[in-house]
């Protein structure tokens, strides 16, 4: 998720906290000693413990690129033109036709379709080319020193170790993320002990290299996250031009039959099992794009937190497995960056919370704005507009 134009994610973010267990800061040279000390505490051997930090380095370019990572604020439209090629699309086709009997595995074994680990592939490292160049155990234990987020890179650096010690992970060589995620669909550490499969039966689970490993790994990733097997995720659809909006976001769930009677229908195909809860999704408002978001569509925001990326992930899996091309429609101007923090500041003083005044229009902000919506008479559609801004 961070190769290419996508450095907004920190799919670190997929871990839950806890505290961390050496204090931050100070002398990066006794920092490292300290985790060669938990280490030990923890179990592993001072001999692999020894080899394993001997090459651990501060590396600043991953400070760096900590503090500059941003999260889009393209629109849904633009921002799912720029990363959805033709040339994805034809190596998309490629490699389900490459890899189809490790695609049928994942399908049996985990439920998970094969579109949806295609488009992160894509997305992630285009199919493996692009893994990022940071060495690991120094991006990690970087960003396990600084006084950030320390909490939730020091297990990583210690799950490296554990792939060190199974021969998965070499701290002199390893690359990927500057924020520690492996191979081709991006995994930390942790996760990859915990959800990596041997996918081509050598013994080995190697994320930069096979294939088969990554794909299976990444299955058994999304399934721990919650992954409902053989269900859908998102389908575009038409919606009535009367549907009361304010029923419409992440927050409002109805069944498929529910919906169906308020007038949404399939722009393609057919609708999902009609008891199954789902969303309508308008990510630029009731004049553009429209899908259905169902309960798999919550388990895209386990893997990243930026709503327009996990829509596009997530469209872009259906686009792989047959969808048409959105229809984009007609939507109303959106705000810029700088008009976004204007309305969210705004929207704060006014008691909401926005997760944060970025510019970058999240759930929580559009969740907030579908409120004034209402408040305001508006169509409450939960798509800022500079008319908005100005009203309040």
């Amino acid at each position: 998720m961070r190769s290419l134009s996508l450095a907004l994610t920190l799919s670190a973010l997929l871990a839950t906290p806890a505290l961390a267990d050496v204090s931050c800061g100070g002398n990066f040279a006794g920092f490292v000693q300290k985790m060669k000390a938990e280490a030990l505490a923890k179990g592993h051997s001072k001999a692999a413990a020894d080899r394993f930090f001997a090459a651990a380095r501060h590396d600043p370019s991953v400070i760096k690129a900590d503090r500059a990572q941003g999260f889009f604020q393209k629109s849904f439209v633009d921002f799912s033109r720029a990363v959805i090629s033709q040339n994805r699309m034809q190596n998309g086709a490629a490699n389900a036709a490459k890899y189809k009997s490790v695609f049928d595995r994942i399908e049996r074994d985990y439920g998970v379709s094969r579109g949806v680990l295609l488009a992160f592939w894509a997305l992630e490292t285009d199919y493996g080319q692009v893994q990022g160049n940071f060495n690991t155990l120094n991006a990690l234990m970087t960003l396990s020193h600084d006084c950030r987020r320390p909490e939730l890179f020091q297990p990583q650096v210690f799950a490296a170790l554990t792939l060190y010690e199974h021969g998965d992970f070499d701290p002199a060589t390893t690359q990927g993320a500057w924020a520690g995620e492996i191979g081709m669909v991006q995994m930390l550490p942790k996760d990859i002990l915990e959800n990596g499969v041997d996918g081509d039966g050598d013994g080995h689970v190697r994320l930069k290299t096979s294939a088969p490993d990554a794909l299976m790994s990444g299955a058994k990733m999304l399934r721990h996250l919650g992954w409902r097997a053989n269900e859908p995720w998102l389908q575009e659809i038409t919606v009535p031009a009367d549907l009361d909006w304010s029923k419409t976001g992440l927050n409002h769930k109805m069944t498929v039959s529910q919906w169906a009677k308020l007038g949404v229908k399939p722009r393609s195909g057919s609708l999902g099992p009609s008891s199954l809860k789902a969303s309508v999704l308008l990510p630029m408002g009731r004049n553009g794009p429209a899908f259905l978001a169902y309960p798999n569509f919550e388990v895209y925001f386990e893997w990243n937190k930026s709503f327009v990326y996990v829509t596009t992930a997530a469209y872009f899996a259906t686009r792989l497995e047959g969808a048409p091309v959105f229809n984009a429609g007609n939507p109303e101007a959106g705000l810029s960056g700088a008009q976004m923090k204007q309305l969210q500041q705004k929207l704060v003083n006014m008691g909401y919370d926005v997760g944060g005044v970025d510019g970058i229009l999240g759930e929580k902000t559009r969740e907030a704005v579908q409120s004034v919506q209402q408040k305001l008479g508006l169509p409450a559609d939960a798509w800022p507009t500079p008319a908005l801004l100005a009203k309040l």
